[in-house]
């Protein structure tokens, strides 16, 4: 006789308040996981940028060297090195372990909004309020970038690079996404302000959030849009959105206190979760679990889909 196939579960969501971390450190502009998610960056508004660990909400290291607040951090493939930018117009690299300043990197004609690794780190992307992304070297003593690409007409707010693809929004309502293996550039144009773009962790969309409180989502090769996602308030700042570790959500800040996840597919409202009084300033989902992370005024806070008491059992056995 055979059994029906148990009902698959509906994707968990991460609607429980794990620990709540008080950075010390000004306003929290930024939070991001590392590549394997067992730490976490924090950005802040006193100049320095912190690694503290998810597990169990401890500070590692404090990373001081820039001379205005840190917008924005990524950290590489083996964790060894950490790229950070800030309004003073500078990106710094970091040795990991020392906490020492590797190299500095001055080019931008303002503040750099935004920051990431290629994914062998050989390559730093900063973006900046210049209309500019500048592509430095990170292996070599060269100080001037290796290419530099202004095609925005405004502020670069957000960028995000993925193998030989290199995804970018801005002020003046496009997302460009340059093929650097081909020497191509595709833009659509959104109409307002961007605030943040991330590709799909397949691939084969683009996902941006923008001034008007929407956030959309285009499939890559045909700029079409697939879904629009709204309720949230996205009005004035430059807010985070992302999808879940599997696709199956969309996330995004919101001026209301709250952080909005929408089901992909059906376009509906799953959770609101709430943060606080505040402004959701940043969030950051884990790239393999259901754990998120969000950023409100001096605090991080660490959300998943288990209280924390069920956690223990399953990490003691």
């Amino acid at each position: 006789m055979a059994f029906p196939q148990p009902k698959p579960q509906p994707p968990q969501l991460p609607q429980h308040l794990l620990r709540t971390i008080d950075c010390q450190q000004g306003a929290v502009r930024a939070v991001r996981f590392n590549v394997d998610g067992n730490y976490l960056l924090s950005c802040g508004s006193d100049k320095s940028l912190k690694l503290w660990s998810v597990g169990r909400g401890t500070l590692l290291k404090t990373y001081s060297g820039h001379g205005y607040e840190v917008l924005d951090a990524d950290g590489s493939y083996d964790n060894s090195q950490l790229c950070s930018c800030s309004s003073d117009k500078t990106v710094i690299l970091w040795d990991v372990a020392t906490g020492q300043v590797t190299r500095k990197l001055r080019g931008h004609a303002g503040k750099v909004n935004c920051v990431q690794f290629n994914e062998e780190a050989s390559v730093i992307l900063s973006g900046s309020i210049d209309g500019t992304v500048r592509c430095w070297d990170t292996r070599s003593r060269r100080y001037e970038p290796i290419q530099v690409l202004d095609e925005a007409r405004d502020s670069i707010s957000s960028l995000k690079v993925a193998q030989h693809e290199l995804l970018t929004g801005s002020v003046d309502g496009r997302v460009r996404r340059y093929d650097l293996r081909m020497g191509q550039l595709h833009v659509d144009f959104i109409s307002s302000p961007i605030t943040c773009v991330c590709f799909s962790q397949d691939g084969q969309c683009t996902l941006s959030s923008s001034l008007d409180s929407a956030v959309r989502l285009l499939d890559k090769s045909t700029g079409e849009m697939l879904g629009e996602y709204t309720g949230h308030k996205m009005k004035g700042y430059k807010l985070d959105c992302c999808l879940s570790s599997k696709d199956t959500h969309v996330l995004s800040c919101s001026e209301d206190g709250h952080v909005y996840c929408w089901d992909l597919v059906e376009g509906s409202l799953s959770l609101k979760l709430p943060v606080g009084k505040a402004v959701v300033q940043s969030l950051s989902f884990h790239p393999r679990e259901t754990c998120l992370l969000t950023a409100m005024e001096g605090r991080v806070q660490v959300w998943g889909a288990q209280p924390e008491e069920a956690e223990d059992d399953t990490l003691a056995s």
